[in-house]
């Protein structure tokens, strides 16, 4: 009985710490597309791309939600696009302006490139929701 609950004891900062972010995105284009986001828990790592994770669901009327769940409590970043060719990224112009819509948690902009980190970022302290629009 006291090795079950020694197991329970160090279980338990790993699920009490542990918290879902809702995400719902909406002005997508109204056509079939598919939504693409990535969840970033530094500056570093969204200057680098390097999602802690991914996801990708299918734009609906224009809008999409989903979940990344178990995540650690802390401060997190979404950069999402709506992919409207099938092309599996984001299409730019030769001034390398996008051609299709994205748009960042917070609805946060940049100016002359994507906006900061501390621009994008939600606290996650426990299960939370949030909503962006693509632009």
């Amino acid at each position: 009985m006291k090795a079950v609950l020694a197991l329970a004891a160090l279980a338990m900062p790993m699920w009490v710490n542990a918290a879902d972010l809702r995400v719902t995105v909406t002005d997508g284009p109204s056509g079939p597309s598919t939504l693409y986001l990535a969840l970033f828990d530094s500056a570093e790592a969204l200057a680098n791309n390097q999602a802690l994770a991914s996801q990708k669901v299918a734009l609906l009327d224009g809008a999409a939600q989903l979940v990344f769940s178990g995540l650690p409590v802390g401060r997190y970043a979404i950069k999402s696009f709506a992919d409207e060719n099938g092309n599996a990224k984001l299409d730019t112009n030769i001034l390398g302006m996008p051609t299709e819509r994205y748009g960042f948690s917070n609805n946060a902009r940049g100016r002359m490139g994507p906006p900061t980190f501390d621009a994008a970022a939600v606290q996650l302290d426990a299960d939370s929701s949030i909503h962006f629009r693509l632009r």
